[in-house]
């Protein structure tokens, strides 16, 4: 029986819960760089506001790699987790991303709660 919940607490979505101020501290050193939190403003990269439900590629005013406006997905924490985990040229080939990728889980799980935020 305790098997069966960890098992399920590792599928569920609270499994990556992580704290959305200290995500906002792992954005301004991982992201700012090249991504703004402010809706419309693209910088090297598109603008990160509402990234979570929008379909890749598709930020107004941003001119995407032909990458990632063929990519079939939508951001969901899901897959923010998964490309943010490893470099940005594996997770999508062809990327104009930079990006070596977050290997520190519980940062990796602040950013993206933070990023869930953003809307």
């Amino acid at each position: 029986m305790v098997g069966l919940f960890f098992g399920w607490m590792l599928a569920s979505p609270f499994a990556h819960a992580g704290d959305a101020s200290s995500g906002a501290d792992v954005f301004k050193s991982e992201c700012s760089e090249c991504h703004s939190p402010k809706q419309g403003k693209n910088k090297k990269g598109p603008s990160l506001f509402g990234i979570v439900g929008r379909p890749a590629g598709t930020a107004p005013d941003y001119n995407y790699s032909d990458a990632l406006k063929q990519a079939r997905w939508t951001w969901t924490t899901d897959k923010l987790h998964w490309y943010l985990s490893q470099q940005a040229k594996k997770a999508n080939p062809g990327t104009k991303m930079k990006y070596d990728g977050l290997d520190d889980s519980k940062q990796l799980d602040d950013l993206v709660t933070y990023l869930d935020t953003l809307h």
